[in-house]
């Protein structure tokens, strides 16, 4: 008796069970299930951020001045998205060598991206910014957002590194005692500088926990690149089957905009 397999194996020796549906169907299912996991993200960084802000509603914040190569990192991974959508129209052209190089070069962008950003936050921790790690009393370890601390007594300036703002508002800074008072207070009476460290950050760990997913995203869409180059060489992916560099494509234009409102909300909009 002779039976229809729903599943077959893939050339490479994988079952692939997206083999025996209708093209369309799989095209669309594929598309779909990209579309999913990318509305899963979006619901999870909404959800943290949103977090973050409640908890910390009138507390102080410490707003970070982006450097140069902060904004040099933003271009990279903006313009990444022009190779790797060239790639998808390369493809669909019947050019499957010139969709490689496209391929190749979003992937060099990549790793400059990453490099570029290792070598931004190296630069922030230069100056007493970035992420520091506190023991507590209990054995635990806390991770902090700019710890105000370290900024008063690093090399950081102030009004050309950084401020620290309440409710959007910024503090007064006496430079030469390192002291912080209240914005209203325009005579510098009362001395909050204790008040503001020992409040200040309360949250941040909900900022640690986005940056590792982002961090984790983008291993994946590097190590994506990576599997979908290997594809168009072996074949598996040609002008009649470009539904792989299609969500490829979907991932690293997702991230290169995840990476763009993680800026934002750290360095502009606080």
């Amino acid at each position: 008796m002779n039976t229809t397999e729903t599943t077959t194996e893939a050339p490479t020796g994988k079952v692939d069970v997206f083999e025996g549906l209708d093209p369309a169907v799989r095209e669309r299912t594929k598309k779909m299930l990209m579309y999913f996991i990318l509305f899963a993200v979006v619901m999870l960084f909404a959800g943290f951020t949103s977090a973050y802000i409640v908890s910390n509603v009138g507390q102080y914040w410490v707003h970070i001045n982006p450097i140069r190569d902060l904004w040099i990192s933003n271009a990279l991974i903006v313009g990444s998205s022009l190779p790797m959508w060239l790639s998808l129209r390369a493809m669909k052209q019947g050019k499957p060598q010139t969709s490689f190089i496209h391929l190749a070069l979003t992937f060099a962008l990549g790793i400059a991206f990453t490099f570029m950003q290792l070598h931004s936050w190296n630069q922030l921790q230069e100056k007493g910014m970035g992420w520091t790690i506190d023991e507590l009393a209990s054995g635990a370890k806390a991770y902090r957002w700019n710890s105000i601390d370290n900024l008063l007594d690093g090399p950081a300036q102030w009004g050309v590194d950084y401020t620290i703002v309440q409710d959007g508002t910024p503090l007064n800074y006496k430079p030469e005692t390192n002291q912080l008072f209240a914005s209203d207070d325009v005579l510098m009476a009362r001395d909050i500088t204790l008040d503001v460290i020992r409040t200040s950050n309360s949250a941040s760990g909900y900022l640690f926990i986005l940056i590792l997913i982002h961090l984790f995203h983008l291993a994946l869409g590097l190590a994506y690149l990576v599997v979908n180059g290997i594809r168009i060489l072996t074949g598996t992916i040609h002008p009649g089957d470009t539904v792989r560099l299609h969500t490829g494509g979907v991932y690293w234009h997702f991230l290169g905009l995840l990476w763009v409102y993680l800026f934002a909300f750290l360095f502009l909009i606080h």
